[in-house]
């Protein structure tokens, strides 16, 4: 299952800045931003200690949308990495 990114093109300033005005969304990117060093890529366990289930769906989900973390579909689990390359390309020293 392939889920849909907006390209690097595509990926919004005011929208970025729109999703990262949320705490809990806030707070997923800083987990995902200290990983980066380590293996990258995180499920969504990772960060039930933030939210429900399926408040964080949504959240990633918007995230997502954003063009923010890139979320690939593996088995019943997402695996989400941060798409620090796309938005530095994008918006150099935003993160």
């Amino acid at each position: 299952m392939t889920l849909p990114h907006p390209t690097t093109d595509q990926i919004s300033l005011p929208l970025v800045l729109s999703v990262l005005g949320d705490p809990t969304r806030l707070a997923i990117v800083a987990h995902l931003a200290r990983r980066e060093g380590g293996k990258g890529r995180m499920n969504c366990g990772h960060f039930l200690a933030l939210a429900s289930k399926t408040n964080l769906s949504y959240h990633l989900a918007k995230l997502r949308e954003a063009g923010v973390p890139h979320s690939e579909a593996v088995g019943t689990s997402r695996l989400i990495t941060l798409r620090r390359d796309d938005l530095d390309k994008r918006f150099p020293g935003l993160l």
